[in-house]
């Protein structure tokens, strides 16, 4: 077989020099309510597979499921005939868009003698290829652990032999699958030891930049919608912006001077984040959650839509639902960018920057060519502006910890010692205001 797992990795080993012929399918199921048009999702998933080295897809089709099966999702009579389709096109990989059991899995590998990797697995493979940093190699590992734990089922009849027990009397002992979670368990235990130790460099780092407060901006939106390219613009930075999904994985971080008429503009701290996609695993999610601290910390999120995508309203929606997920708070103040200008047909592009003008908070901008960057800059500075205000509190001794939130937020102005506490004089946003009645 043209693709071997090596044991304990997250990726696949593709035979040097030889690519692995593949086929993605994309179960349209009658029974579920789905948010965007089969052909669409059928689209992506092939964009993902190209997006993993060492794959030709060889073709793509939508497969209508009326009814889902336990044991092998389609019905007899569709696995006979993919089967017979595989084997003539000497197909070595199949990529299911969607979940499968993991009995479905195995019984759809016996049959039809291929690999095959769900939507899961293969965004799991995509991201255990492009991780570069240590904290994202560590947190695509801990994903493929925990994706892995409720899968051993695959591991064929090899998981369910005993090896004996300590002592003579003898008895069942232990399965060779107990042993195999057991094992997991650990791994899982030390990666996640070591993803805390780069949350409390992080949080070393975000308490450093406190002393010295710069707002943080956040780029968040679907994957491929421009976010890089827009990113390495207005920053100058190089990081690495494609047409693929998943071009890159690790957060990046810069300095950016807003333009200002006032006089010197404000700095920010602006990030790069990994791009979302629908249906994003659970696993991913979780694991990535030290990077998208950054976007909870987030002074202002900027979320990037790729405009010129016929389902870009849909994207945009699985992007509010992850940022929902993972704990975003409402408050957090957000404009809305459509990018991919210089994709809109002419005779849709006017229409679309009348209605951005007569929305608040969204601007219609190329990254490619820089239409409306300028705008959009000159609007993130403006808010900053507006949005501080000056206010006098006083504060009894009682109230250390307080006392210190408000000097690490680097909101104090002037502070005058009294008798009972100090006399402090603010200039703080709305958002650190209520921060601040938190505590």
């Amino acid at each position: 077989m043209p693709a071997e797992r090596k044991a304990g990795s997250a990726k696949w080993q593709l035979t040097t020099g030889q690519k692995t012929r593949a086929v993605v399918l994309h179960p349209d199921i009658r029974k579920r309510a789905a948010r965007r048009l089969p052909e669409h999702g059928l689209a992506e998933a092939v964009s993902l597979a190209a997006a993993l080295p060492g794959i030709e897809v060889i073709w793509s089709e939508v497969v209508r499921v009326s009814r889902t099966l336990a044991g092998s999702l389609f019905g007899t009579g569709r696995v006979a005939e993919l089967g017979e389709r595989f084997r003539a096109d000497k197909i070595g990989l199949v990529l299911i868009d969607g979940p499968l059991t993991p009995v479905q899995q195995r019984n759809l590998e016996k049959e039809w003698k291929v690999k095959i990797l769900d939507r899961t697995s293969l965004i799991l493979e995509i991201f255990a290829d492009r991780a570069r940093t240590r904290e994202g190699v560590l947190q695509v590992e801990l994903a493929a652990l925990n994706y892995q734990r409720t899968r051993l089922v695959r591991a064929w009849t090899h998981l369910e032999r005993q090896r004996g027990g300590f002592g003579f009397v003898g008895g069942p002992g232990e399965t060779q699958k107990e042993n195999d979670r057991r094992a997991i368990d650990e791994q899982a235990i030390r990666l996640r030891r070591q993803l805390e130790k780069v949350v409390k460099t992080r949080e070393l780092h975000r308490a450093a930049r406190a002393k010295v407060p710069f707002p943080i901006v956040a780029l968040v939106g679907y994957t491929n919608a421009g976010k890089s390219t827009l990113f390495n613009r207005v920053t100058g930075a190089e990081v690495l912006a494609e047409d693929m999904l998943f071009a890159t994985l690790d957060p990046t971080m810069r300095s950016l001077n807003l333009p200002s008429q006032t006089g010197p503009g404000r700095k920010v701290i602006l990030s790069d984040t990994v791009g979302f996609i629908s249906d994003l695993p659970t696993q991913l999610v979780a694991s990535f959650r030290a990077t998208l601290e950054e976007v909870l910390a987030a002074d202002l999120i900027l979320h990037v839509r790729d405009i010129s995508h016929p389902e870009t309203a849909e994207q945009a929606q699985d992007v509010e639902d992850i940022l929902q997920s993972v704990g975003v708070p409402a408050s957090t103040p957000k404009f809305e960018l459509w990018n991919k200008l210089d994709l809109v047909e002419p005779s849709a592009r006017e229409a679309l920057l009348a209605q951005a003008a007569q929305r608040a908070g969204v601007f219609a901008v190329s990254a490619l060519t820089g239409e409306g960057v300028a705008e959009l800059l000159s609007a993130v500075s403006a808010a900053f502006e507006a949005e501080k205000t000056e206010e006098l509190l006083d504060l009894g001794f009682d109230q250390g910890r307080r006392h210190a939130w408000l000097h690490q937020q680097g909101v104090v102005l002037s502070e005058v010692l009294g008798e009972s506490g100090w006399q402090l004089q603010l200039c703080w946003s709305q958002r650190q205001r209520e921060d601040y009645f938190r505590l």
